[in-house]
């Protein structure tokens, strides 16, 4: 017998705050602002995860991990002024191609798509904006854990969906999470690519929509990235793209230290900004968590 879906996600919350007893409240909050339809995404991933050998007490764990990897951060980045690394090669062992640990950040980073809500506002505005896709051939630099690639196929807009990622883990868990919807996007072929994004093999042809979720900060080059989208996208192109704004990870290695900055570098690599969500620190005024040089997460909706 299937548990409810309200049963199985305070069972996780229990679970989480048993590792994070000061999570509480905070957890609480961020379940009573999902919606049904959030709430039922947020229960199909924890089965899809238990189906997959990945149980409520290893989640807990995931989410844990990048928790508090995220606040040691933040400690270092307050006291420092900058990002511990500032190079891939300085994280690249330690987390893309750490299976045991690129696994939980990625187990802990689709729950945060829920749970914090800087990112369940990006989650949702990009679910918002999809719609202003025409259909075509669909390009997703880093699908990560799959969550806006899954979402991609779902919408069933799409003639082919391509993604591209460095971290065999991370296509792992992509790849599991589309082959568990059967029927979703049916119809609708996808194709997973490891390779680095710079030196992906040429395609044979450009794309209608291109999506890149939280991997400018990742790189030490993000202009060449928006370059290199740019050349690949169709005139008209639907392309989101979001970043994140004084907001230390382990593997944040490129600190952008404004709005400005981002629009900026976007519309230098020749984009037209459509539309815009940035989102501030949780608990925190726009205003306030800029004078504070707090995180800020951001999501453009680019034209061509």
């Amino acid at each position: 017998m299937t548990e409810p879906d309200d049963a199985l996600l305070e069972d996780l919350a229990s679970r989480i705050v048993r590792y994070s007893p000061m999570q509480s409240s905070a957890l609480r909050k961020a379940l009573e602002k999902l919606t049904g339809e959030e709430r039922g995404d947020l229960a199909r991933y924890v089965r899809h995860c238990a189906d997959h050998g990945i149980g409520p007490d290893r989640l807990a764990e995931a989410y844990r991990v990048i928790s508090e990897d995220t606040l040691r951060e933040q400690v270092h980045f307050r006291r420092n002024g900058k990002y511990r690394y500032s190079s891939f090669a300085e994280v690249a062992d330690k987390v893309y191609f750490d299976d045991a640990y690129m696994s939980n950040y990625m187990y802990g980073l689709a729950l945060t798509q829920f749970l914090w809500p800087n990112h369940l506002e990006i989650a949702r505005f990009f679910r918002a904006s999809l719609g202003r896709a025409r259909g075509g051939n669909y390009l997703e630099v880093g699908p990560g854990h799959g969550a806006f690639f899954r979402q991609a196929i779902r919408s069933g807009r799409f003639d082919s969906c391509l993604g591209v990622d460095i971290s065999p883990t991370s296509l792992a868990q992509t790849r599991a999470l589309l082959e568990a919807e059967s029927g979703s996007g049916k119809g609708t072929p996808w194709t997973l690519v490891e390779s680095d994004f710079l030196a992906m093999a040429p395609t044979a042809h450009k794309f209608d929509a291109i999506v890149m979720g939280e991997v400018l900060e990742h790189v030490e080059a993000p202009a060449d990235f928006l370059a290199k989208i740019f050349q690949l996208a169709n005139p008209g192109a639907f392309v989101f793209i979001t970043t994140a704004i004084n907001a230390p990870a382990v593997d944040h290695i490129y600190l952008y230290r404004s709005v400005g900055e981002v629009v900026s570098m976007a519309e230098q690599a020749g984009f037209r900004v459509d539309d815009i969500l940035a989102t501030p620190y949780p608990g925190c005024t726009m205003e306030d968590t800029v004078a504070q040089v707090l995180p800020i997460n951001i999501a453009l909706v680019l034209g061509k």
